[in-house]
């Protein structure tokens, strides 16, 4: 006689189900260096496959139309690379100067907090050195995220296409997998899946696009030395939610105090930076970037965070897309509702806790009666 989990006491449930999910964390970690790539091939095979079919619809065979797509993607990342190399070039030959104005201000600043806090500036340059020392482990891990993120780079053309190539039977998998009474919930999980990804990036790359405008003509207008390539920068760091925007912050006014006297440009930056990000996270972002991706702030910061923990840069990046295909999932599964519910963004009202309770008072007096 066969025992169901849901048939057993709640602790025996939640001890399954921690089980389960510190093996599949376990073979997420172990198995980075495949999925990583895997999944970026496939949120960009989906954002491609609009262009591939209208590209056979023009009567193009279908692996010359997968070429053609991919063809534009590169051409398109290769030119913002170019241009961001331009400027990283005016960076470099300016390198020595700032580098003699950073040492000056830092001697300053072991001057200041010698004669205000009174640590001798030796021990201040060991308690510097021995930082250094601790973060070798986090520079580490740093540099194999930088080398993962290589590897992705040569890798994802070859999912994409190949993952574009056979599609269809990808998607004949996952239909015979399910029984066939769950035939259309998959088809619509995997047209919600689609339409969000696709409808999100794009809204994405056209958030940041913006953003990157913003960031780059206030930097000009406040003076700030290497506005345009810092202003970009800012912009693809805003694609990290919520923490990215505060590192985008640290580096204009970091570069304004190394480059001018005084703290008002500082000052006009931070202030410049906020207004940016005001009119993103209230304007931007609910018009543009698709509201079928609907994640509250607080379970955002967290998987971003567990993103990070687990697959590095890649995973903060990932871990968005991937919650929000979750939540679709979770919202057509009648035993998982909560849990999307618990990762969107609409909140209940006081009134309709009060439904709830009231409704699960009914149900406990009812079978007394």
């Amino acid at each position: 006689m066969s025992i169901k989990i849901k048939d057993q006491p709640f602790y025996i449930q939640s001890t399954a189900v921690l089980f389960g999910l510190i093996l599949l964390v376990y073979v997420l970690n172990i198995l980075a260096d495949i999925l990583v790539p895997l999944a970026f091939a496939a949120f960009l095979a989906v954002l491609l496959n609009p262009l591939c079919n209208r590209l056979e619809r023009m009567k193009i065979p279908k692996f010359a139309a997968i070429i053609i797509a991919m063809l534009i993607m590169i051409l398109a990342v290769a030119t913002v690379f170019y241009f961001l190399s331009t400027q990283i070039i005016q960076f470099g030959d300016s390198l020595p100067m700032l580098q003699k104005k950073f040492e000056s201000i830092t001697a300053d600043l072991k001057n200041w907090v010698q004669a205000t806090f009174g640590i001798q500036i030796t021990k201040q340059e060991q308690m510097i050195k021995d930082a250094l020392n601790n973060s070798q482990a986090m520079v580490g891990k740093t540099l194999n995220g930088v080398l993962g993120i290589l590897s992705v780079v040569f890798l994802l053309p070859v999912y994409i296409f190949l993952m574009l190539f056979y599609k269809t039977l990808i998607l004949n998998f996952l239909y015979e997998v399910f029984a066939e009474e769950n035939s259309k919930k998959v088809s619509e999980v995997l047209s919600e899946t689609k339409t969000a990804i696709q409808s999100y990036i794009v809204g994405l790359l056209i958030e940041m696009i913006i953003v990157a405008i913003m960031n780059s003509v206030a930097l000009m207008l406040l003076g700030v030395k290497y506005g345009i390539l810092i202003g970009c920068i800012g912009a693809i760091l805003n694609l990290i939610p919520y923490l990215g925007g505060i590192i985008a912050i640290a580096l204009p006014v970091l570069m304004a105090t190394v480059t001018k006297d005084g703290y008002s440009t500082q000052l006009g930056v931070v202030i410049a930076y906020i207004v940016i990000q005001f009119i993103d996270n209230n304007i931007l972002v609910p018009r543009i970037v698709s509201s079928k991706v609907q994640i509250n702030a607080l379970m955002s910061i967290i998987v971003v965070l567990l993103g990070n923990q687990l697959w590095g840069v890649s995973g903060m990046f990932l871990s968005i897309p991937f919650v929000a295909v979750l939540k679709i999932v979770f919202d057509r599964i009648e035993p998982l509702k909560p849990w999307g519910k618990l990762l969107g963004d609409n909140i209940p009202t006081q009134r309709m806790l009060e439904v709830w309770r009231n409704r699960n008072k009914r149900k406990a007096v009812l079978p007394n009666q």
